[in-house]
């Protein structure tokens, strides 16, 4: 039988040598060779022994992707070669010896471990990498090489859901160039940001790192910023240790923040507003940062200069932020302009409150006023339990009101411009036993996660409403859950008390659409995140229940959020 073969281009000089997907281990090591990686080009420095020919082959790089020479011996000569156009990347390089690698003890897991299979996985594969800010892959191209044996994606897979929640990328040299040294790498490692397992990326290292010992290779190595704690203390507990490797990248808007280092305070803007921020600059919108703490800047083009406050502009009015800030107004306007909301009603004296709950079975309790979901408690059954919410809800607003309590999927649906420009559904918090920990220190765990995940603007918090979400399931803050036990914590789904947000914009049925752009055209506002609850986002159904006047348009990445946003404030710099 004969084997299927990739053909790979490795380039000698200029002009392109075609080898087979497989190599003798002893032959001898090509010049000037180009891996295509699907996000880019890797250029091993190790083949290239002219660095200004290494550096011309740089400035080949193509549009919207990321190209890196790694292993350059001699970088400050290719940079030489064009200072303008060429940098030394600030990341730091780490090896594993797979000689005295040992594998992890077996634990079970609510995610399954894999190599790449279908067409979906590869769409995964930029779902995944456009959320974590990273270049997204050729997706025809990853495809077409699949059964490449140089280069291996690996996937982590939820086992409940079947959702791909990790991925990372494998490079093995002797396959890709004859390497001497007998090596492999690791690149492009992202996991989920909403991923409630712990140990998804350890467990995509671990999994490369086996895959290339069994193929007896002597090493894995890694590129890491040098800033990015997070990932050089993962790779140092699996026993990394730093080489000096060096790699030289092209000045590019992918690399930009690598080269220009920190601009005008923009590094102490939250992800909301550094989101904007970043889009004025490409198009050559001048920034000035007024107040990074609380996320106000100006933007200013020619005669036009605007000032934001992360989403929220001058071009929302007073009154248009008022009817979103006040709910009572919000779901008055809404009805009247004929769309589906909840009943609602003041919260009161207790026998008038008791009159609501009758009525309606079951209800939520919200302060008039508020934003991040603070104050806010769900699906409330008992005259005791609404009574609790309303003197917890008094604590961030002095006004408080009741609302039937409507089940369904949180849905957020961002409307620019009085056009729908994205929808994410938004989860609850849950979290996962491991036969061990106790739910609090599940809860401790998954924050972390979800802090880091989110630039510090998620986290679960352990208070009376995550405790009587706890007690409704027959679980406390010290039970220690069995394996892959999964509970909720809280029953609210925003993403700063924990939840997790996850596009739909290719699934949201037209009547939601509509639904969404008529309320923004009510509300009289540019901008605003809605805030649905839907049996399904595929189906017409629904009840609005809030509108956001600031929402935060990083969350809904890949969807062109912060390319939109500018559109509306200097429409002259939109893309033909």
């Amino acid at each position: 039988m004969i084997r299927k073969q990739l053909v790979r281009s490795l380039r000698t000089g200029n002009q392109p040598l075609h080898l087979p997907a497989r190599q003798p281990e002893a032959q001898a090591m090509p010049d000037n060779v180009v891996i295509e990686c699907g996000w880019g080009r890797l250029l091993p420095g190790q083949t290239w022994r002219e660095p200004a020919l290494l550096a011309t082959e740089l400035l080949q790089e193509r549009a919207g992707q990321r190209d890196i020479a790694f292993y350059v011996e001699k970088p400050h000569v290719v940079v030489a070669a064009a200072p303008q156009q060429l940098f030394v990347d600030p990341s730091e390089a780490f090896r594993l010896s797979l000689g005295g690698y040992r594998s992890a003890r077996q634990t079970r897991r609510g995610f399954t471990l894999r190599r790449l299979r279908t067409r979906a996985d590869v769409a995964a594969i930029n779902v995944l990498y456009r959320s974590r800010g990273m270049v997204p892959v050729d997706t025809q191209r990853v495809w077409r090489e699949r059964a490449s044996r140089a280069i291996t994606y690996a996937m982590a897979e939820d086992r409940t859901s079947g959702e791909i929640i990790g991925v990372a990328m494998g490079l093995d040299h002797v396959e890709a160039f004859a390497d001497a040294q007998h090596g492999a790498s690791l690149w492009a490692l992202a996991v989920a940001p909403q991923a409630a397992h712990p140990g998804v990326g350890e467990s995509l290292v671990r999994y490369l790192a086996e895959h290339y010992q069994a193929r007896g290779r002597i090493s894995l190595d890694v590129s890491v910023m040098h800033d990015n704690c997070q990932a050089i203390a993962l790779y140092e507990k699996l026993g990394f240790q730093r080489i000096p490797a060096f790699a030289v990248k092209r000045r590019n808007a992918i690399n930009e923040p690598l080269f220009t280092g920190p601009e005008d305070g923009a590094q102490d803007l939250n992800p909301y507003a550094r989101l904007i921020v970043t889009e004025a600059r490409r198009r050559g919108v001048l920034v000035e940062v007024l107040d990074a703490e609380n996320g106000y800047f100006r933007l200013t083009l020619g005669g036009r200069s605007i000032v934001c406050r992360e989403s929220l502009s001058e071009l929302t009015s007073a009154i248009a932020m008022s009817r979103c800030q006040d709910k009572r107004v919000t779901l008055k306007l809404l009805r009247e302009a004929g769309l589906r909301v909840p009943a609602q009603a003041d919260a009161t004296d207790a026998e008038a409150n008791e009159r609501f709950l009758a009525e309606h079975g079951a209800v939520v309790v919200k302060p008039v006023e508020g934003e991040q979901g603070k104050g806010i408690s769900v699906d409330l059954r008992s005259p005791d339990d609404v009574a609790a919410a309303i003197g917890r809800a008094h604590h961030f607003c002095d006004r408080v009101i009741l609302e039937q309590y409507c089940e369904g999927e949180d849905l957020r649906i961002v409307v620019i411009d009085f056009r729908v420009v994205a929808a994410a559904v938004r989860r609850p918090p849950v979290v996962v036993g491991d036969g061990r920990s106790t739910v609090l220190e599940l809860i401790e765990k998954q924050s972390r996660r979800r802090q880091a995940a989110t630039g510090g603007e998620s986290s679960i918090p352990v208070d009376e409403e995550t405790e009587r979400c706890l007690r409704m399931q027959g679980h406390g803050l010290e039970d220690v859950l069995d394996h892959d036990v999964q509970i909720r914590v809280r029953n609210t789904a925003n993403l700063h008390t924990g939840g997790t947000i996850h596009d739909v914009t290719g699934e949201l049925h037209p009547d939601l659409r509509d639904a969404a752009e008529a309320a923004a055209r009510a509300l009289d506002i540019p901008v605003t995140g809605l805030d649905f609850l839907v049996p399904a986002v595929d189906r017409g159904d629904y009840v609005i229940i809030e509108a956001n006047e600031r929402p935060g348009l990083a969350n809904h990445e890949p969807q062109p959020t912060a390319e939109r946003f500018i559109d509306l404030l200097f429409p002259r710099t939109r893309a033909a």
